[in-house]
């Protein structure tokens, strides 16, 4: 799937999680670094504003759908993937290090947070080595004086695995220069999946997330912050679909 985003072009280029986690399983065994984003309405609403986040975006080389319009648009498009949300990544992303022997490294937005994750992420999966937990300042410029100590911890760390906390577009901007500077990394945007894992935020009951209404659930929980997202989010569907559709009927 195609999204037209101004004069560029952002493709879904993995179609599930099970795809994913074979694609990620090979690159951690090889050092094979990689960028991996998982796309969502939130994103699909930024990137026009944002030139930066769009070649962020373009730099990545798995991506995801991480929300149900965005599944919804691909299939409208011709393109059969499921969702794969990021908060779900976190817990398989892990174990697939451990079982490579590759060290990971947590981003993420507090340092209670990042290291609250990595004590959880260890219990539940034993030999996983959690090699660095840090977090930057708001806040945070991925190209500026912060980002050049990430890139020098992470280098020092010997982290093979990188999980990005930071919410978009700083996550993704600095997952693509990351990936430039240390080859061998994988870097994974996981948004609130540290925060999950490590008790700060509750996920949505399951049969909320089957009902498809966990975007519900998170804005009843913080309104004032999740509120307008969802809302601008809804406004800019209408378009790619409507754009979805004339694209597939072009192509016969």
């Amino acid at each position: 799937m195609q999204f037209k985003i101004g004069p560029d072009t952002i493709s879904l280029t993995v179609p599930d999680k099970a795809a994913l986690l074979t694609k990620v399983a090979q690159r951690l065994d090889t050092r094979c670094g990689f960028a991996l984003a998982t796309m969502n309405v939130d994103h699909l609403e930024k990137l026009p504003k944002d030139a930066r986040f769009r070649a962020a975006y373009q730099a990545h080389d798995l991506i995801v759908a991480d929300g149900n319009p965005v599944v919804w648009l691909a299939r409208l498009g011709g393109q059969q993937v499921s969702l794969v949300p990021g908060s779900e990544l976190v817990v398989p992303l892990c174990r697939l290090a451990a079982e490579a022997g590759v060290g990971v490294a947590i981003i993420a937005g507090t340092e209670q947070a990042a290291r609250d994750g990595a004590s959880e992420l260890q219990r539940m999966i034993p030999g996983l080595s959690v090699v660095l937990t840090t977090a930057p300042g708001f806040p945070f410029d991925p190209d500026g004086p912060e980002g050049d100590e990430l890139l020098d911890q992470l280098s020092a760390s010997g982290a093979g695995l990188c999980l990005l906390a930071v919410g978009a577009p700083r996550q993704e901007v600095f997952a693509a220069r990351a990936c430039r500077a240390l080859p061998s990394v994988g870097f994974a945007s996981v948004g609130a999946g540290i925060d999950f894992i490590a008790g700060r935020q509750r996920r949505a009951p399951v049969l909320v997330r089957r009902a498809r209404l966990e975007w519900a659930w998170r804005a009843a929980l913080s309104p004032l912050r999740l509120g307008p997202r969802y809302a601008r989010g809804a406004l800019i569907l209408p378009g790619h679909a409507y754009r979805t559709f004339l694209a597939r009927r072009s192509r016969g």
